[in-house]
């Protein structure tokens, strides 16, 4: 089965827009964790406008499933990975000016400071992932780099997938084959949801996480909270 990773920074952007600590940002992840997640995800950005520094040694006290920290390797990025040991960190090309992460690594041009990034993590016993497009020269240099996983930036799929999807997954289907063959480990996420993520899945071979954040929060305002991760989970098992 597919791990489910929920994304909880869209619980911190709430919480920060009045103060204090409503909605409860630790409660959350590990109610996520009991309605049936495999993972929390947070990418704690250097201006915290939603996960805080803070937040993630709270949050690396309590989590009981797999903690993803996602980051650009920054020093201060390396430092909450030293300090908090979590089951993954996934590397993420963009600077702190921008609004989401919108783009893979041009892994040809940073290899050797991926190389050494990788390997400092590693050393620490957490695994590795970095977020890529589906160039396959990409693909090929990411497995140089010594990384463990790759994660697919799946917003042009979820982008074209109700104009035609089988274009949409084609690109992912290739860049899948090729990673599996590089003996890299896939995970993938940015704008699944309920619509589109069944088929990702159905075509994704050896796919081993999905981290979703925010169709996934935004989806618990109307449902809940609880049937959300379930109906999510219920969406990776269909595409068995």
């Amino acid at each position: 089965m597919t791990k489910l990773s929920v994304n909880i920074n869209k619980i911190a952007t709430i919480r920060n827009a009045r103060g204090g600590n409503t909605p409860n940002l630790v409660q959350v992840a590990q109610d996520c964790e009991r309605f049936g997640a495999e993972g929390i995800t947070v990418h704690p950005r250097p201006d915290e406008r939603h996960i805080t520094t803070k937040d993630v040694y709270d949050l690396a006290k309590v989590v009981k499933t797999e903690f993803n920290i996602e980051g650009y390797p920054d020093e201060r990025y390396m430092k909450l990975i030293a300090d908090v040991r979590p089951a993954q960190a996934t590397l993420v090309p963009d600077p702190p000016h921008v609004l989401t992460s919108n783009a893979g690594w041009d892994t040809k041009k940073h290899l050797i400071e991926l190389q050494e990034i990788i390997a400092k993590i590693k050393a620490l016993g957490v695994r590795t992932s970095i977020f890529v497009d589906t160039n396959l020269e990409n693909i090929k240099y990411a497995a140089e780099t010594g990384v463990d996983r790759i994660e697919f930036f799946t917003g042009p799929y979820a982008d074209e997938f109700h104009e035609n999807k089988e274009a949409a997954i084609a690109p992912y289907i290739s860049a899948a084959n090729l990673a599996n063959e590089l003996g890299l480990g896939i995970n993938a996420g940015h704008d699944l949801n309920t619509e589109n993520l069944s088929y990702f899945k159905q075509n994704i071979p050896n796919l081993l996480e999905v981290s979703i954040g925010h169709a996934l929060i935004s989806d618990a305002l109307y449902w809940g909270l609880e049937n959300t991760v379930q109906m999510y989970k219920w969406r990776l098992a269909a595409g068995n």
